[in-house]
């Protein structure tokens, strides 16, 4: 990282660097799930728990995350949750039954969610330093490491089937990110990167004044603010929002549309590029007209977009349905991440839970109301969905818009 002169820039990448990471992790070994499932002889439904653990753990990790975050800060837990997962990797390649493998991808669901709270409070830290928008790219750099993961895939498995090969490679390369990028992450004490920060600065993390903690230093629980609340339920309504859409766009595109099995992805894939298309130009759009508006359109363009093409019926409305959600939803998570680091760590820290349990229990609600009334009902109940999240966002109050720069609308590079 000391080669990039300019602060802003390193520290830009080196944030993007934890995005990337996190994408790359998750897709690693989702990726091998038939070769894990053969490995441990799993049944469809042992396999759907063991998804499902990984989600449990990050959705029940708030309090751990919130308490860690205010000992270690964004940038030691960053680096401590991003060794860790490393190390899921190699734990779950070895693993040698069902119930350590369940054990295992728990932790490493607990890992996912510090590391998600750390690194939007890192990308909201610089935002807020140098007052330059970013955090819309930065989430773009999480599907560039699950596409990097999906290719690394492909060619260890070319070579060889072996899965404590490719997750130690896989894990190689991770630390190797992570050994390279950590000095150019943000530091709470001075909002530089902790290259430029002196060692005094960077010893200890300035833990934030909170009213949980009363006169005697102890912490008590104190119930989230109005806005906090509203914030988690944007963030819920909009994950459940993109989650249905991963999972359940492919299966509307070859019972209910009609399309052809070599058409059927397609939903997926116009999702998936809309919205890193959409997360590259966004910050520029955040500068401009500010987060709460960005919002309350994005998600009415998405809802709005996904009810005409349910009405319409057929493959090409369905596609260009979903590429109105996709470019609708792209800036959604990011502005909340930041409005949730506004009001501190543990508004962050229960934002980001409420928002892996709506990825996580959103699909699975879907999936009921489609086995119910039928897939077009399902995917309707995702239009309302995103349509709700505008409604939550006028209750929010979002940051002013960051200063423009010349970083707006560029790709982040990762590497």
């Amino acid at each position: 990282m000391s080669g990039v002169r300019d602060p802003f820039r390193r520290a830009l990448l080196a944030i993007a660097a934890l995005f990337c990471f996190l994408g790359f992790q998750y897709a690693t070994w989702a990726s091998r799930l038939p070769a894990l499932k053969a490995r441990l002889d799993l049944t469809e439904a042992e396999l759907g728990l063991l998804l499902m653990a990984c989600g449990a753990g990050a959705a029940v990790s708030f309090p751990l995350v919130a308490v860690l975050m205010r000992r270690l800060g964004s940038r030691r837990l960053a680096v401590a949750s991003a060794v860790c997962l490393s190390l899921v990797l190699l734990a779950l390649s070895v693993a040698p039954n069902y119930p350590v493998a369940l054990l295992v991808v728990a932790c490493d669901g607990v890992a996912v969610g510090a590391l998600n709270v750390a690194m939007n409070a890192q990308g909201a830290a610089l935002e807020a330093a140098y007052e330059r928008t970013a955090m819309a790219r930065l989430h773009a750099t999480f599907s560039a490491g699950s596409l990097f993961a999906a290719l690394l895939a492909s060619g260890v498995n070319l070579a060889t089937t072996d899965l404590a090969t490719h997750f130690g490679i896989a894990a190689a390369l991770l630390l190797l990110l992570i050994a390279l990028t950590r000095s150019g992450l943000l530091t709470e004490e001075t909002g530089r990167p902790a290259e430029e920060s002196s060692p005094a600065e960077e010893s200890s993390p300035v833990e934030e004044p909170s009213p949980a903690e009363g006169k005697s230093g102890r912490r008590t629980f104190v119930r989230p603010s109005r806005v906090t609340v509203w914030m988690g339920l944007a963030m819920v309504f909009g994950t459940v929002t993109e989650g249905a859409m991963n999972d359940w766009s492919a299966l509307y595109m070859k019972d209910v549309a009609g399309a052809g099995s070599e058409v059927a992805p397609l939903g997926i894939a116009v999702v998936s590029v809309m919205m890193v298309l959409a997360r590259l130009f966004a910050d520029g759009w955040r500068s401009r007209w500010g987060d709460g508006l960005v919002v309350r359109l994005g998600s009415v363009v998405a809802g709005a977009g996904l009810a005409l093409a349910l009405l319409a019926g057929g493959v090409v409305p369905a596609l260009l349905g979903f590429a109105c959600v996709g470019l609708g939803v792209a800036a959604v998570t990011p502005c909340i991440y930041v409005a949730a680091a506004g009001r501190g760590t543990d508004a962050l820290a229960l934002v980001a839970a409420m928002g892996t349990t709506g990825l996580l229990a959103g699909p699975a609600v879907i999936g009921f109301i489609a086995e119910g009334s039928g897939l077009v009902w399902g995917m309707g109940a995702v239009a309302v969905s995103a349509v709700l999240v505008s409604l939550c966002a006028t209750r929010i109050d979002w940051p002013r818009p960051a200063a423009g720069s010349r970083d707006e609308g560029e790709a982040v590079p990762v590497g």
